[in-house]
């Protein structure tokens, strides 16, 4: 199972577009509800979360995903029990996955110390310990990082990579006539 979590004012591209890629590759996913059961993206679109934090079992887990978004990454730093569960994947070592912002919470939390990550500019100085060089789509171990919205389907293909493999990641890739 992978967890997309959502808070008030998220980046509607950088969440779903992983969740399409995902179920495209037969990868369960789940939207999870952090700020209610029904979340409005940054643009104002609403989306009715799966299921709401407090359900989320790590036990079935193989990825958390954190989008971006101003408020969105704000209102998911403030949820303790979020941050909860991004140390325990981390020490189960689950893949977590963070685009825009989102990776600036996994910096706070510590856990891109002595990893290469990469963040929307500006958010870098919060990546605490990790090494940045301005790639778009970032992979070291357990963590998947990249720049923005713009990088959104690369960002899903690589999560998809790292579950089923690089054959499958290709085949969405050309199925959806990404370059």
């Amino acid at each position: 199972m992978v967890y997309v979590f959502l808070a008030e004012g998220f980046e509607i591209i950088e969440a779903l577009s992983p969740v399409d890629m995902l179920r495209r590759a037969g990868v369960a996913v789940r939207t999870v509800g952090v700020t209610g059961s029904s979340v409005k993206s940054s643009c104002g679109v609403e989306v009715k979360a799966d299921i709401a934090v407090c359900d989320v079992s790590l036990n079935n887990a193989e990825a958390l995903v954190i989008p971006g978004g101003i408020p969105g990454v704000p209102n998911l730093e403030a949820s303790d029990e979020l941050k909860t569960l991004l140390l325990d994947a981390a020490e189960r070592r689950i893949l977590i996955c963070a685009i825009c912002a989102g990776p600036s919470l996994l910096g706070k939390l510590g856990l891109l110390r002595g990893k290469r990550a990469t963040a929307y500019p500006g958010f870098e100085k919060y990546l605490e310990g990790a090494q940045t060089n301005g790639d778009f789509v970032v992979r070291d171990g357990d963590y998947i990082t990249a720049k923005g919205a713009g990088v959104s389907v690369p960002f899903g293909l690589e999560i998809v990579k790292a579950l089923r493999g690089e054959e499958e990641a290709q085949r969405i890739k050309a199925s959806i006539q990404c370059k």
